[in-house]
């Protein structure tokens, strides 16, 4: 079989297609087919050397496949199913711990630029049954980062309002999670043609933050002096002052991204007066997933996957995602 691997210390140019012996299962364990994944900054960071991992891991933590053999002692699957693979397959539930978040695939462990794995039947949840693979892939990282941010971490109702950044994985599935839930969406772009189709997607106001520069006061002014009461967090400190702004009395700021720097100065007073919080997210739990799939099902979300690409072509889906143009997604087939 095929997959991808990264030579070591990292960068798109390192990763090249290797020949690779399947291993058989063993106890506990099941063979998948995969089917696809999808790219998320975490990939992109692990390829560039951004977070450094041995040489010659198979990155991408996503997977979307079929189980092909099933190992002794599996009850949870048998050959057949549908799978999606767990951002942490040893985080079952609950508050997380520091050892429940070791073991990503793609990372700590070989993931799933791979045409097939073989991995603990722990480490899969089934698939939602109304997505195909592509669209089922978005959802291990971006999509449970999205649901725990939105329905885990804070308590929003029915017309609420949520401020999403950008047009990334992450915040495009946060724009139809929070317009599933009933909550009304702010949306934030430096493109015109992407803040248009934000709004076909459900989102109320829209504000280019190049022409905006106080972009958070603006939204703060647009939902009547409320306040969001959640900022989908994605730029991390270059932005927080104006997140800050726009939040309302006891919202949340939930930090998932950090493209605008590693750190930076931060208005904490003013935090402090809105009794704000600031949450910071790594994905989520197994219990998560579940809850979100179900979610997934329920409703019919349909994840906004912008180009596929071959596994062959990971490298050229990397240098796309790195552009910036996409919208959504970006995803590899096998």
């Amino acid at each position: 079989m095929q997959a991808m691997k990264l030579s070591a210390p990292g960068g798109i140019d390192k990763l090249h297609l290797a020949d690779i012996e399947p291993r058989a299962p063993g106890f506990g364990e099941v063979q998948v087919r995969i089917h696809a994944t999808s790219l998320n900054f975490h990939d992109y960071a692990v390829v560039t050397g951004l977070l450094p991992t041995d040489d010659g891991r198979i990155p991408m933590s996503d997977g979307a496949g079929v189980v092909t053999v099933v190992g002794e002692g599996v009850t949870e699957f048998v050959e057949g199913d549908r799978v999606l693979s767990y951002f942490f397959p040893n985080w079952p539930g609950g508050r997380p711990t520091l050892p429940q978040l070791i073991g990503v695939p793609g990372d700590h462990i070989d993931g799933f630029a791979a045409q097939t794995v073989t991995m603990p039947a722990s480490a899969f949840s089934r698939m939602p049954a109304n997505l195909d693979f592509a669209a089922a892939s978005t959802l291990s990282c971006a999509g449970l980062t999205a649901w725990r941010a939105l329905v885990v971490e804070t308590d929003l109702k029915p017309g609420d309002w949520v401020l999403v950044q950008g047009s990334g994985g992450v915040s495009v599935v946060a724009l139809q999670m929070a317009r599933m839930m009933g909550c009304r969406v702010i949306a934030t772009s430096s493109s015109d043609a992407k803040l248009e189709r934000l709004g076909a997607l459900g989102a109320e106001h829209l504000i280019n933050y190049k022409t905006h520069a106080n972009w958070g006061e603006q939204a703060f002014a647009l939902t009547g002096g409320r306040g969001v009461g959640l900022v989908v967090e994605v730029g991390g400190p270059g932005n927080l002052p104006q997140s800050i702004s726009a939040l309302a009395v006891d919202g949340c700021i939930s930090l998932i991204g950090v493209l605008t720097g590693w750190s930076g100065e931060m208005p904490t007073a003013a935090l402090m007066t809105k009794n704000g919080r600031l949450s910071g997210i790594t994905v989520g739990s197994q219990a998560d997933q579940a809850h979100m799939i179900a979610a997934v099902e329920a409703h019919d979300l349909q994840p906004v996957i912008d180009q596929t690409f071959p596994l062959a072509g990971l490298s050229e889906a990397f240098r796309y995602q790195e552009s910036q143009q996409h919208f959504g997604k970006i995803c590899v087939e096998f």
